[in-house]
């Protein structure tokens, strides 16, 4: 007897579970199994998911969420609690979130709110600090949710979806650009997060999920406490910055401008609130504009009038910034802000009373600039050159300090240590990564 041969599946069918394998491969497979896959992508009946809650609180979906707050650590809640204090009793902690989900029992404690400086500027923004068992909560409900709402999103959107970035927003712009699209719609949406309505907000999510008792926990995480200083209060509207469910329900909210954007046939490019519309003539970047308006007012919602203008690209002198980038003229650079944050960092570790040893300084140093390249490397060569003569500059200051001379780098400081000395103790130099990434493209 013949011994029986294997079954040859055909190319296209490899390639297509190829393709759908690698689609998926982000999802938590404790809770999206194959099966459910398989529905998601058929489609279930009437478009409707009906019994989710029993995902969210299994527990090796909370275990799965715990690791994920674990790697991104972050600070204690209202209750002072930290991530180390809440893994000491980590296990009776996930088996009292799994009864409080289970007997609808559980209910969020209030947000701690904090402030963060805005890049580049003295404005602050403001900042949720979940408690360590409710962001436990909120990534298990992101990671039964996520898929229902990804596999709708446009390709146009951009921010905090898994694959995609900021920099293949940034691409998409540029390719636009050199396509010919160079009128600009500049966009800044007012306050956003501060803004959405929630009741608009739970009816985008009851599009795709009917189980009451998910729509249930949104709704307390919308209406969550904050809580700042001694004062408490319950806000009336928004998505808190900071909470993990917050840039799923963003992105959901600004679904149905980007499904009538792309319908009407516009080139949009968004990262969460951030967008803009790349057109080819200037009447066609004012009907976008006119048309982005209309539907930010549906969903309640305002363009910032300041902030929000049509622009030439090529015109010099105007361009438009679009995620820490200047684009004008068929180039980039970072914008001021971006350039104003780096130096910032670099002068809190270049103080001319830096007590550390010069190596020590120059590690310091060199971790922040090699980050801020690794975004920053497709500007201009002059970017990085002004760059590296400013922070050679400042270093030179701390060595004219310790050899017993007065005020900051000058006169034959650029010879008592040359460009080489520095080269020579291992400062990284801006320019010549740049220059090393031209070669190598």
């Amino acid at each position: 007897m013949s011994e029986a041969r294997p079954a040859i599946v055909p190319e296209t069918a490899k390639h297509q579970g190829d393709a759908w394998n690698k689609k998926w491969e982000w999802v938590e497979r404790s809770v999206w199994t194959e099966p459910m896959l398989k529905a998601l992508e058929t489609g279930v009946k009437g478009g409707m998911w009906y019994s989710l809650i029993d995902k969210v609180h299994n527990l090796k979906t909370l275990e799965a969420a715990w690791r994920k707050v674990r790697a991104n650590k972050g600070s204690a809640g209202v209750d002072h609690q930290s991530i180390e204090a809440y893994e000491e009793d980590l296990e009776r902690n996930l088996d009292r979130l799994k009864r409080e989900l289970q007997d609808g029992s559980y209910r969020p404690r209030p947000i701690r709110r904090t402030y963060i400086d805005k890049p580049g500027g003295k404005d602050k923004r403001p900042l949720g600090i979940p408690t360590v068992r409710d962001r436990v909560v909120q990534t298990a409900l992101r990671m039964v949710m996520e898929p229902i709402f990804e596999r709708e999103f446009r390709p146009m959107n951009f921010g905090f979806r898994p694959g995609r970035g900021c920099k293949d927003a940034l691409r998409e712009v540029e390719t636009s650009l050199k396509q010919g699209y160079h009128y600009v719609v500049d966009a800044d949406i007012k306050a956003y997060f501060d803004s959405i309505p929630h009741a608009k907000l739970i009816d985008e999510v009851g599009k795709r999920i009917s189980d009451g008792r998910v729509l249930e926990l949104i709704e307390a995480y919308l209406k969550q406490e904050i809580m700042e200083d001694l004062a408490t209060w319950t806000p009336e509207k928004g998505s808190p910055q900071g909470a993990v469910i917050s840039p799923l329900l963003a992105n959901l909210y600004l679904h149905p401008v980007d499904v009538a954007m792309m319908e009407a046939g516009y080139r949009m490019v968004r990262y969460c609130d951030d967008f803009v519309i790349m057109c080819r003539s200037l009447t066609e970047a004012q009907a976008a504009l006119e048309k982005v308006q209309g539907l930010m007012e549906e969903r309640e919602l305002t363009l910032h009038p300041e902030k929000t203008r049509v622009v030439d690209a090529r015109v010099p002198g105007v361009g438009f910034d679009f995620l820490g980038y200047h684009f004008e003229r068929g180039t980039r650079w970072p914008r001021k802000k971006s350039i104003k944050k780096m130096k910032d960092a670099i002068r809190e570790k270049t103080g001319r009373r830096n007590g550390k040893s010069l190596e020590g300084i120059i590690k310091e140093v060199n971790m922040t600039s090699r980050g801020w390249f690794e975004y920053f490397k497709h500007s201009n060569k002059w970017t990085f050159t002004r760059l590296d003569g400013w922070i050679r500059r400042r270093i030179r200051s701390i060595l004219r300090k310790r050899s017993k001379r007065q005020g900051i780098s000058r006169g034959r400081d650029h010879n008592r240590w040359p460009n080489q000395f520095f080269h020579d103790h291992g400062l990284y130099s801006l320019a010549k990564a740049h220059g090393a990434l031209l070669q190598s493209s």
